[in-house]
C-alpha cells in the first residue's frame, strides 16, 4: 500500500507563531523546545467519534428556555473545506463567546460589565453532508483585557472545530467587518499576512440575513493548506 500524499502547507506568515511579542501571554505559554512529532496510533486519529446522537446540537445562543437574551440578534453561516474545496461532512464545531456587553458567562470573567441570564454564550453543531454549518445567537461586546493599561479585545466568536479523533482539533475565532479595533488587536496583528488575517474576518450576507428577524454574517473556514484560515494551534 503506498504511503498517503502529505496535505499541502501553509505558505510562511499566514498562520500565528506560537510566541507573539505584542501578544504577552503568548511568551509565557509558548514551547520553549523545538516540537515533536509524535506518531498518531488510531485512538488519537479516529476516536472518539463526534455522533450529534450522543453530542446533542444546540444551536440558537440568542435565547435560554424560551426567553431571548439581550442584543442585536445575528445569524452565523459558513463552509469547512480542506485545501481542495471538499467537504468537511458531520464535523462537531464548538462555539463559545461573551454577551452583548463583553462578559462571559464563566465564574473567572469578573469584568464589570452585566451577566445576561438567558445568554449562556456556547454552542455546539454539526456540519451537514456539504460541510455548511449555522447557528443563531447575539452579536458580542468588546472587552477589557490585561495586555496593556489600555487593551480591548474587538468582538469576536471562537471556533472549535473537531475532526474524527483527539488529534484533530482546531481552534480558531471570526470577527466582524469595519470594527475599528482590529487594526489594535495584536491577537488578529500577530498572523503577519494581511490577507491570511482578512480571512478571519467574517462578511455580511443579505442571503444569511433573515428579514426583520436578523442579520446574517457568512464565515467559511478552509482547514489547511496554502489558503487556510489562521488557527491558534496550527503547526
Amino acid at each position: 500500500m503506498p504511503d498517503p500524499v502529505p496535505f499541502r502547507r501553509p505558505k510562511p506568515g499566514t498562520q500565528p507563531p506560537y510566541d507573539a511579542p505584542a501578544y504577552g501571554s503568548t511568551h509565557k505559554r509558548h514551547p520553549k523546545q523545538a516540537l515533536v512529532t509524535v506518531p498518531h496510533t488510531l485512538t488519537e486519529t479516529s476516536a472518539p467519534r463526534f455522533d450529534p446522537a450522543f453530542y446533542p446540537p444546540q444551536v440558537d445562543m440568542s435565547q435560554v428556555g424560551g426567553r431571548a437574551a439581550m442584543g442585536e440578534r445575528i445569524i452565523v453561516a459558513g463552509r469547512v473545506t480542506d485545501e481542495d474545496g471538499r467537504p468537511l461532512r458531520g464535523a462537531m464545531v464548538e462555539v463559545w463567546q461573551a454577551n452583548s456587553s463583553g462578559r462571559y458567562h464563566h465564574p473567572r470573567d469578573q469584568h464589570d460589565a452585566p451577566l445576561d441570564p438567558n445568554f449562556e454564550g456556547r454552542a455546539r453543531l454539526f456540519t451537514d453532508a456539504e460541510g455548511n454549518y449555522s447557528f443563531v445567537s447575539i452579536k458580542p461586546g468588546a472587552y477589557p483585557w490585561r495586555n496593556h493599561a489600555n487593551a480591548w479585545r474587538p468582538i469576536h466568536i471562537h471556533f472549535g472545530l473537531h475532526g474524527a479523533g483527539f488529534a484533530q482539533r482546531m481552534i480558531t475565532q471570526m470577527y466582524f467587518p469595519g470594527d475599528p479595533l482590529l487594526p489594535l488587536d495584536p491577537v488578529f496583528n500577530c498572523t503577519a499576512d494581511e490577507a491570511a488575517r482578512n480571512r478571519l474576518v467574517s462578511r455580511f450576507d443579505l442571503d444569511v440575513t433573515k428579514p426583520e428577524w436578523a442579520l446574517g454574517y457568512r464565515f467559511d473556514i478552509v482547514l489547511r493548506g496554502p489558503a487556510a484560515t489562521p488557527f491558534e494551534n496550527a503547526p
